[in-house]
């Protein structure tokens, strides 16, 4: 049987309607420069598998001399996960990392007991006209890995697994599926994946995982004969054969999911947590601002600012169903 069974004539497609869980419609922030789309955590939904944060960024055009300025700024409790379809973003963190970043690579920075980083565009890029579009999220991290310690890791993409069968692409970036597996570190049964499919090609979910979800980047969709155009995050019923089919221009989509972990997750700003007690403490380490010998330290080469503690947002607690 090919990896992908929607080629084989035996294959059961089972998907209805009733098999989408949720469906999400992202919020759109202004950053200033540029838009973002953040899909999660959302009111009906706050994670999908450990996935707990979800931003499209852009697409958009700058022109020269602008660019993106993320000052550092620290997290607790989860990884981050950037992967980019255009442009490139300069990555620098507290434990020293400096890595550039293009289309098809990935950078997992495990935040653990506490990171902070910034992610700017280089000097280089800033010189002429530049695009940037890509999927920022974050993996919240499970009760035995939240003190863990910090660390990163880039991988290019040459390194991710890779599959294609009659006019759809994949190149998983983080966990298993269909048969393989990232070489990025993970702490829960995971999977998430960038998907690229002709028109009409159609692609089934795996289903071997509890929590599945899709986002459309690109394009559009059909489930179950219904549409489903970009910007649009599905959320399915667990246990249920799902099958994508490919809209009449094709389609760009980021699969994720994984398993549950074993309770909800707070968060406040940067941080995430299963408890207030560890976000409280947190914050009033990032206030103190011992740099040089408290939990968080600056990125080297680039600790000539930060963003300080926000005092008026409130603490996102779980919905209790």
């Amino acid at each position: 049987m090919s990896w992908n069974p929607t080629l084989e004539p035996q294959c059961p497609n089972a998907t209805t309607l009733e098999s989408i869980e949720t469906l999400i419609i992202p919020r759109a922030r202004d950053l200033g420069l540029f838009e973002v789309r953040r899909a999660l955590p959302a009111p009906k939904r706050q994670l999908v598998g450990p996935f707990i944060f979800f931003d499209q960024m852009g697409p958009v055009e700058f022109i020269a001399g602008q660019g993106v300025d993320v000052r550092p700024h620290p997290h607790i409790g989860l990884g981050t996960v950037t992967y980019l379809y255009r442009g490139e973003f300069w990555h620098r963190d507290s434990l020293g990392s400096n890595q550039l970043i293009y289309p098809g690579e990935v950078n997992w920075m495990i935040a653990g007991h506490g990171i902070s980083h910034s992610e700017r565009t280089s000097p280089n890029t800033r010189e002429n006209r530049h695009s940037l579009f890509g999927i920022q999220t974050w993996v919240a991290l499970p009760d035995t890995a939240e003190d863990t310690n910090p660390s990163f890791e880039h991988h290019a993409k040459e390194d991710l697994p890779q599959l294609e069968s009659e006019g759809v692409h994949v190149r998983l970036i983080l966990g298993s599926a269909y048969g393989k597996t990232a070489p990025v570190r993970t702490f829960t049964e995971t999977f998430y994946a960038d998907i690229i499919m002709h028109p009409g090609t159609m692609f089934p979910l795996p289903d071997n995982h509890e929590d599945r979800g899709l986002y459309v980047s690109i394009g559009s969709i059909e489930v179950a004969g219904q549409a489903f155009e970009s910007g649009r995050m599905l959320v399915f019923r667990p246990g249920d054969h799902i099958t994508i089919k490919a809209g009449p221009t094709g389609t760009r989509l980021m699969i994720l999911g994984g398993a549950s972990l074993s309770g909800p997750r707070y968060i406040w700003w940067n941080f995430v947590a299963s408890s207030v007690e560890r976000i409280e403490q947190a914050k009033m380490d990032w206030r103190a601002g011992r740099w040089l010998d408290g939990r968080f330290a600056l990125p080297p080469g680039d600790s000539g600012e930060f963003i300080p503690l926000p005092e008026d947002i409130p603490i996102a607690r779980p919905r209790m169903l």
